[in-house]
């Protein structure tokens, strides 16, 4: 019986360190040595201090996988190790109470890291008494609660010497509860990281293959570049058709993989009843929204905004991107539409079925239970809306219509005297059908009034109650003919009017418009008046690009760091723009003969300039030589390589960070396009006009791949690329230009936005090699 046991425990030592050793599972998986050397730098190893170190990150980032593969590196150099999979699963399965469920996993972990058979764990210090003096390594994969650390890592110091404790957990403030500062953050992969992992299952290589490359695209950025979703997904399209692609992806698009709701729901179901509503908020009204936007919004909900934020963050159910918005993977707001489609109907508080919703507003059968309505319109054909529909949800606070402007099959009905609930904040309605809104239309709580592509004339008359009004949304509404009295909304933010046809004056009260931030007007062609000496000191952003009827460039704001637009006949910008000392981006397009930029700010980094009719490019300070030049049809040609200017003036062309967009400028001279030829890239790109590759280039082929052999003593090659592209006579939108790389069996992908053209054009832009990677052959495929 001893020699048996023996020969048991000698066996169970030997696969343990066969399983300890380097496994190749691991090899080739995008982006982990990346993980593990930031991982490998926090434990700091050569320090004999017991360490503990916490690894979050959203469900299906793949946190197990990264620990595995850390468990698997460091193993060697631990005597006692092991790897305890879903923690949290674990300890709920038990059923024993707490006290019970903890002596369970505390039996659990320390029969397999002492390769033993069974074992009794009678109280919670035997942990402690066992590996007080052992160096260990322990990974507590899927941690949830505090209960489950106290029962497995309460203190450090009772494990050895040189011992490492590694927790996954989907919940960063647990970490921070327990005490845990060394934390790492596991985050989204790249764009092009994402399409290697999904192509890896989809097509079994590092890149799409040949027909694919776009559907490629958007089923990565379906999956929200999530490496569960990029796995699951790849490998249910490997070896299908394109059309099968199609079918796969549409129903990707309204429902989800059974596996992966499985996943993505465990992050919800433990969230407070409170914060749970706060997540389904956000995935149907509020992502990529501010965060303070977001609070304005709910801080009457009882939901108490700011505390849920931080849950939902510390678990990994939304991001804070660094400009402040609150963003939701796509896959976790497709979760959160699956968890209000099997709530009871009765206890909905967001409605989001649309045949649902067509009956509660043509029957008027809505409650006060319900807060919000999202209603896409697509897949109903007639909708009857009764007068009183809205009103009797008297809680309501968020709308949301959703409607193609142009399918004549979803027609919405609505009286001209229908009734909106006083509650409401939110009032989004697309193609909105009327000329004007109701004359009882409550507006003392609205928020936001996002009316695109309207019918509407006008919106209401005289002097409203608008103080808590931030945002205003009328773009494409092209009957629009005169905004109303908004002397009132002294808390706008945001205005946008683009392509409003039918307006024709800004009227006076703007100048009461004293935290508006963001003014948009492209495309109102009939615009003619705007109020003089504006100057409103909050406007960070304007937009007057194609409003063809200015006349003159007016002075709204010396603060602005982003301007544009179309001024008839301009011959130069007025002196006072010298005072706009935050301008960082001018867009200027004019019909007259602009001489002169001498009067810009030193601010100015990015310059656009169209030019309509016969027009040379105008002088400008050499002090702005480091400033991005972007030229648009300009016609005539452009003179050489000093431009004929003044002393001191100089031209683009001698910066290497200059994007170059000659796009149909077909009069470039020579001595103009020799320069741009020529010219050193560090980074950007050049587009003009040719059919052919210039003799400059070496290295030349025809059809879409040329193979090169760089020199093998460079410790860095650099190559200059020049493709010639041909215009797409099936589109009237831009292209894309794929650059796909090959060496050493490493693929790399670059992806170039191509403006439209009209005729054959150069595109020029640099590549690099470092030695590493650098082989006896490299190929370019372009598509």
């Amino acid at each position: 019986n001893n020699e048996a046991k023996m020969i048991e425990k000698i066996a169970l030592n030997v696969s343990d360190n066969l399983n300890a050793t380097l496994s190749r599972d691991f090899d080739g998986m995008v982006g982990l040595e990346g993980h593990l050397g930031k991982i490998q730098s926090l434990l700091i190893l050569e320090n004999d201090e017991p360490m503990t170190l916490g690894i979050s990150g959203p469900a299906g980032i793949g946190k197990t996988t990264i620990a595995r593969a850390l468990y698997n590196q460091l193993s060697p150099d631990f005597p006692l190790r092991y790897f305890m999979e879903n923690v949290g699963g674990s300890y709920r399965n038990i059923g024993c109470g707490d006290h019970g469920s903890k002596l369970r996993l505390q039996e659990q972990l320390l029969l397999h890291i002492l390769n033993q058979t069974n074992m009794n764990v009678c109280h919670l210090d035997v942990i402690s008494e066992r590996l007080c003096n052992q160096k260990v390594l322990i990974v507590l994969d899927d941690v949830d609660s505090l209960d489950q650390l106290d029962a497995l890592a309460k203190d450090i110091y009772h494990f050895g010497s040189g011992s490492r404790i590694i927790v996954t957990t989907k919940d960063q403030e647990l970490l921070e509860r327990y005490g845990i500062t060394n934390t790492y953050h596991v985050g989204f992969p790249s764009n092009g990281e994402a399409l290697e992992i999904f192509c890896r299952y989809a097509f079994r290589r590092n890149s799409p293959k040949y027909g694919f490359e776009k559907l490629a695209i958007r089923v990565t950025e379906l999956c929200g570049n999530l490496p569960l979703g990029l796995r699951v997904v790849g490998s249910s399209l490997g070896g299908k058709s394109g059309d099968e692609w199609e079918v796969i992806i549409h129903r990707l698009e309204t429902s989800l993989d059974e596996d992966l709701e499985r996943v993505l729901r465990v992050g919800y179901e433990t969230l407070h009843e409170k914060d749970q509503a706060l997540f389904l908020h956000i995935a149907i009204f509020f992502n990529n929204k501010d965060q303070d936007y977001v609070k304005s919004m709910l801080h009457d909900c009882n939901l108490n905004v700011e505390h849920g934020l931080r849950n939902l963050v510390n678990r990994s159910l939304i991001d804070i991107s660094t400009n402040g918005e609150i963003v939701m993977h796509n896959l976790l707001q497709q979760m959160a539409r699956q968890v209000i489609q099997r709530q009871e109907p009765w206890k909905r508080r967001i409605l989001i079925d649309p045949h649902e919703i067509c009956d509660i507003l043509e029957y008027e059968t809505g409650t006060r239970t319900v807060c919000g309505i999202y209603f896409d319109t697509s897949e109903i054909g007639e909708v009857f809306v009764s007068k009183g529909a809205l009103k009797r949800m008297s809680n309501l606070q968020f709308l949301t219509v959703h409607k193609r402007k142009h399918c004549e099959k979803d027609i919405v009905c609505i009286p001209q005297d229908l009734e909106f609930p006083p509650r409401l904040k939110l009032l989004h309605w697309e193609v909105y059908p009327r000329k004007s809104l109701p004359m009882k239309f409550h507006l003392e709580n609205l928020v936001e009034l996002h009316m695109r592509d309207s019918q509407l004339e006008k919106l209401w008359e005289g002097s409203q109650p608008l103080t808590n009004l931030k945002k205003m949304d009328l773009a494409m509404s092209c009957h629009l003919k005169e905004l109303p009295d908004l002397s009132n909304a002294t808390n706008l933010e945001r205005l946008n009017l683009n392509d409003c046809e039918s307006l024709v004056e800004i009227p006076s009260s703007f100048s009461n418009l004293h935290k508006l931030k963001a003014l948009s007007m492209f495309g109102c062609t009939k615009l003619e008046v705007i109020p003089a000496h504006m100057n409103l000191a909050s406007l960070e952003s304007v937009d007057m690009t194609a409003c063809q009827r200015l006349r003159n460039f007016p002075d709204i704001s010396r603060n602005v760091s982003k301007f544009s637009i179309s001024v008839e006949e301009l011959d130069q910008v007025p002196e006072s723009i010298r005072l706009w000392s935050r301008l960082h981006v001018l867009t200027i397009t004019s019909k007259g003969k602009l001489k002169s930029l001498t009067h810009l700010p030193q601010s100015v980094r990015h310059l656009h300039l169209s030019c309509i009719g016969e027009q040379r490019i105008p002088y400008f300070k050499k002090s702005l030589q480091r400033v991005e030049l972007y030229l648009n049809s300009c016609r005539s040609s452009l003179v050489r390589g000093n431009c004929e200017l003044k002393e001191g003036l100089t031209c683009p062309y001698d910066t290497p960070y200059t994007q170059l967009n000659y796009t149909n400028c077909f009069k470039l001279d020579r001595e103009a396009r020799t320069a741009i030829i020529t010219k050193h890239f560090a980074e950007g790109w050049a587009c003009l006009p040719g059919g052919e590759v210039p003799v400059e280039f070496d290295h030349r082929a025809k059809g879409n791949r040329v193979t090169i052999h760089p020199m093998s003593n460079m410790s860095l090659t650099i190559f200059k690329v020049c493709v010639v592209i041909s215009p797409n006579q099936q589109t009237r939108e831009s292209e894309q230009l794929a650059c796909r790389r090959i060496s050493k069996g490493i693929e790399e992908i670059s992806v170039y936005a191509i403006p439209r053209i009209q005729r054959k054009h150069l595109f020029l832009f640099p590549s690099y090699l470092l030695q590493e990677a650098t082989s006896r052959e490299v190929v370019f495929e372009f598509s």
